[in-house]
């Protein structure tokens, strides 16, 4: 096995070790949890939670932990990666663990019911001042349930449980949700509001007063529809009674609309809660129902939802008249008909120009116009819109479903939030939301390894591990930690561990580093020119290595150093290329990167070699014209050569003819 990096040692923020031979069922509300030390002081009465690979924890709520812990909170403290006895990497927080058991085992429906001094004295006012101490840090809960609320033993207060590993309500059962957060998908149903935690408690109150949990045995859609019919308070109760003080506070607590219930603040004074009576018009109920799919629909909320569940459904009714007529007729809301009306009108203003997406924009709107506190609702899939980030995360891993995700993709490409939010403005920061949907869709249509939904999955996600395939065993967040992680891959020598980057690796470090390193990811993702992807890889790498100031990685190095020797080839001098191929080999055991990139990114030594490559060029030039002047001339000087020789041999014959008779003379 290969040296732990620092993303995955024993220790957590370099003091918090975690003992997992010790594990701690039932304390951290659902998710598993190990006993941790503070190794500075010895500190005890701390807990490990480890948090899913597809469900990152709340990043900006462990950020505001830092001004420290809050009272009658099991609070965060730190957060970082371990790696367990098998050698597995995941991530974990650290917080304070509970001081005793919860106040109900997870999954018992029926238990002896409180009486309303103790729920009063035990567990409304502790867990509101909680609350109310959550609001003014800027903080939600969104786990607030029984078997997430804890007390050191009967008669104690209770103390909320650990809620920061996992998204934002994620783990809550439908139950102890207002209906417009039971709706969405688990991962995507956001921070909400300190109202929807006092919706919460209020469900916890009543379930414990009754001593049961109302309509056990339900799933969540059957749950939420029969609250959106008969209102939360009353499809809880139903024929049972409370004590009356419990009755008028729990009533408030679990009204429809969150500007209705009492804030924390006035939890705590019983007098105070009971007295806030905030009249809200009953919704309208109509004559008959409306049939849309398999929902019956009563109320323009229920049939906002059964819209948001059967959108073709829907859009069908608004097409032929029927959701109008029924809206009008048995309704008697002329007033929300007309705003439907405008919404198809634009639509059919579209004509033959229009798409499958601008239906869906129809039937987003309509839900939204039908119900206003519902979430952003598209094809089926709802969620609110800080819940993308977690949402994406949650539908891209292992068991995600690829319908979802397509979903969230085109949500995010057609800048659905802004649309919705425009749609409900008195209900949101619509300018803020606008924006934040304009950069999601430009994150999604960035070209490369640098965009798509895996760019926007990591920029949403500041605590999301790496997905890459080759770091399954490691817990990648932080961009100084890639590198350690690929150098222990690149130590086992094996091809299938270590193959190079991905997209995964491509998208996390564009999302986490701000390099600009586009064309570097434009040329990892071009699959024609091997040398080409392996310089740019190392141009990545070491950019990646000199922004975080990392460690040596000879292995690494040295993997790089014999995928990227073929860009040599672009010195045309062999001995300038074989001291280059000599100097990468030497670079190598430093582990640089960076040197590695100047051999091959020297631009005055590629200037000198292709200069000096020139004037080879120009001599070999100069030599060819030559002995091309000699090849032209041959005949020319061969016929020369034989005139010549020829009057050389009569000029001699000439001579001896002289000689002779000058001979015959003389004798």
């Amino acid at each position: 096995m290969p040296a732990d990096p620092p993303s995955a040692q024993r220790l957590i923020a370099d003091c918090f070790e975690v003992d997992f031979a010790q594990p701690l069922p039932a304390s951290a509300g659902g998710r598993t949890a190990y006993v941790a030390t503070d190794r500075r002081d010895q500190r005890a009465g701390l807990m490990a939670v480890e948090v899913g690979r597809a469900h990152p924890a709340r990043a900006a709520e462990l950020v505001k932990f830092t001004a420290g812990p809050v009272a009658g909170v099991l609070s965060p403290v730190a957060h970082g990666a371990a790696r367990d006895a098998r050698g597995q990497a995941a991530q974990y927080v650290i917080c304070q663990a509970p001081p005793g058991p919860p106040l109900l085992a997870t999954g018992l429906a029926r238990f002896a019911a409180w009486d309303e001094s103790a729920l009063i004295q035990q567990v409304l006012r502790p867990a509101a001042h909680a609350l109310d101490l959550l609001r003014e840090r800027g903080l939600t809960h969104r786990a607030i349930r029984p078997d997430n609320l804890y007390r050191l033993g009967p008669g104690e207060p209770v103390v909320l449980g650990c809620a920061w590993a996992a998204p934002p309500a994620m783990q809550q059962p439908a139950l102890f949700e207002p209906p417009y957060v039971a709706m969405c998908l688990p991962a995507g149903r956001g921070a909400g509001s300190i109202a929807d935690d006092v919706y919460a408690l209020g469900v916890t109150l009543l379930c414990l007063a009754l001593g049961r949990l109302p309509m056990a045995g339900e799933d969540a859609m059957e749950v939420t529809q029969r609250k959106l019919e008969r209102g939360s308070f009353q499809a809880l109760i139903g024929d049972e009674r409370l004590p009356p003080v419990l009755h008028d506070i729990v009533r408030g607590m679990l009204a429809e609309d969150p500007d209705h219930r009492p804030t924390p603040a006035m939890l705590v004074d019983t007098e105070v809660a009971r007295g806030r009576r905030v009249a809200a018009r009953p919704p309208r109920r109509s004559q008959r129902p409306l049939e849309i799919g398999a929902f019956s629909v009563w109320t323009a909320r229920t049939l906002g939802y059964a819209m948001a569940r059967e959108p073709e459904a829907g859009l069908h009714g608004l097409r032929t008249g029927a959701v109008d007529r029924w809206i009008r007729r048995s309704l008697g809301d002329s007033g929300l008909a007309a705003r439907l009306d405008e919404a198809v009108r634009v639509r059919a203003a579209q004509g033959e120009m229009a798409t499958a997406r601008d239906d869906s924009v129809l039937a987003m709107r309509a839900v939204a116009i039908l119900d206003p506190m519902a979430p952003l609702c598209w094809n089926g899939v709802a969620l609110w819109p800080d819940g993308l980030g977690p949402a994406l995360a949650a539908e891209s891993g292992e068991g995600a479903s690829e319908p979802v995700l397509t979903a969230l993709a085109e949500l995010a490409g057609v800048e659905a939030i802004g649309i919705w939010a425009t749609t409900r403005a008195e209900r949101c920061d619509a300018a803020t939301l606008r924006l934040d949907a304009h950069q999601h869709r430009a994150l999604l249509r960035l070209k490369g390894w640098g965009g798509g939904v895996a760019r926007l999955r990591y920029a949403l996600n500041p605590l999301l591990a790496c997905r890459s395939r080759m770091l399954h065993r490691e817990s990648v967040v932080r961009l100084q930690d890639l590198l350690p992680a690929l150098e222990a891959l690149a130590k086992q020598g094996d091809a299938q561990a270590f193959g190079g980057l991905d997209i995964e690796i491509g998208a996390f470090v564009a999302a986490r580093g701000e390099l600009g390193i586009d064309a570097e990811l434009a040329a990892l993702a071009d699959g024609r020119r091997t040398e080409r992807q392996a310089l740019a890889m190392l141009r990545l790498l070491a950019a990646v290595q000199a922004r975080t100031r990392g460690p040596a990685l000879p292995a690494l190095a040295a993997w790089l150093a014999k995928r990227v020797s073929p860009a040599l080839a672009v010195f045309k001098g062999r001995s300038r290329r074989r001291q280059r191929e000599a100097a990468l080999t030497e670079l190598t055991a430093p582990g640089r990167l960076g040197a590695l990139l100047a051999v091959l990114d020297d631009a005055e030594g590629l200037a000198a070699d292709r200069h000096d490559h020139e004037a080879a060029l120009a001599e070999a030039s100069a030599i060819d014209r030559q002995i091309a002047e000699l090849g032209s001339s041959a005949d020319r000087r061969r016929s020369a050569a034989r005139r010549i020789g020829q009057e050389g041999v009569a000029a001699i014959g000439v001579l001896a003819l002289v000689y002779a008779l000058l001979a015959g003379l003389l004798t």
